[in-house]
């Protein structure tokens, strides 16, 4: 499933193709959406911003297009009289100028008012966007020690979007490795020090993932490791999908484990259990 950046950076995407524009045509799949298609007709695209890994289109009447792409949803973009050949079962169409946004596969999509929005099922339960909202390190550490997370594992805490929004799979593994934490610790056994390492990285590891399309190694181990003859998807990270490679930092051999039903991979000698 993508993660928050990979959302973000999609959401860039679909506000270059159609944000600020009028749009000429809507097109949706679902019945409950259909029947208002025609009025989206002559509507500007405000923004197109997103909250965790949930899509947020905002139109210039308060109106707001909700969707999640989960697993298979996935949104394309190209000219309106040249639809993507592809074989997944089209869910919404957007079109503006001559251009078209059009979502694939997802079956999480809804309509809201810009008011009722906040009370939006999944929405409610998220915590703040790295990424879209304004969040910076401390919040992030009052948040872990809030009583709601501070006694659980971070390998686990790290997946709960109630937290802040958008984390995932490849985020966990490489924020705690750069935090040399062990999954089973918990923010309540962290010292402060540990604390404020662990909240810079949860930001600025997100927000790194983002401007760079996923790559959340350095710049010398990246170098290292493509001169060692590692594929872009073990290159990219410090340690996740690197399971039985030479650890980036101390030469260690890199681990696989499962926290969650998810993958987690971790250094035992960089993040060694209390």
């Amino acid at each position: 499933m993508p993660e928050g950046p990979e959302i973000r950076r999609a959401a860039d995407r679909i506000e270059k193709q159609i944000g600020g524009k009028v749009l000429d045509d809507a097109w949706f799949a679902f019945p409950e959406l259909s029947r208002q298609a025609s009025t989206f007709i002559g509507v500007k695209v405000s923004s197109v911003d997103t909250w965790g890994k949930a899509m947020l289109i905002r139109f210039a009447d308060q109106r707001v297009l909700y969707s999640h792409n989960q697993l298979y949803g996935v949104w394309k973009l190209h000219a309106e009289d040249k639809p993507p050949n592809t074989s997944r079962s089209l869910r919404v169409r957007l079109v503006a100028e001559g251009r078209a946004a059009s979502l694939y596969s997802a079956s999480d999509i809804s309509l809201w008012d810009e008011s009722t929005l906040a009370r939006h099922p999944f929405l409610a339960r998220l915590g703040p966007d790295l990424l879209s909202q304004h969040v910076n390190d401390d919040d992030v550490k009052q948040r872990l020690l809030m009583p709601a997370f501070m006694r659980r594992s971070l390998g686990a805490l790290l997946l709960d979007q109630g937290l802040v929004a958008g984390l995932g799979n490849y985020l966990r593994s490489e924020i705690l490795f750069f935090s040399q934490l062990h999954p089973k610790q918990r923010p309540c056994d962290l010292t402060d020090e540990q604390l404020r390492v662990l909240s810079s990285h949860i930001v600025e590891i997100t927000r790194t993932a983002y401007r760079t399309a996923g790559v959340t190694n350095q710049a010398a181990w990246i170098e290292q490791a493509i001169a060692a003859g590692e594929p872009r998807r073990q290159w990219r990270f410090s340690v996740f999908e690197r399971a039985g490679l030479s650890c980036h930092r101390c030469g260690n051999v890199i681990e696989r484990m499962m926290v969650g039903s998810r993958r987690l991979y971790w250094c035992r000698q960089c993040q060694p259990a209390l």
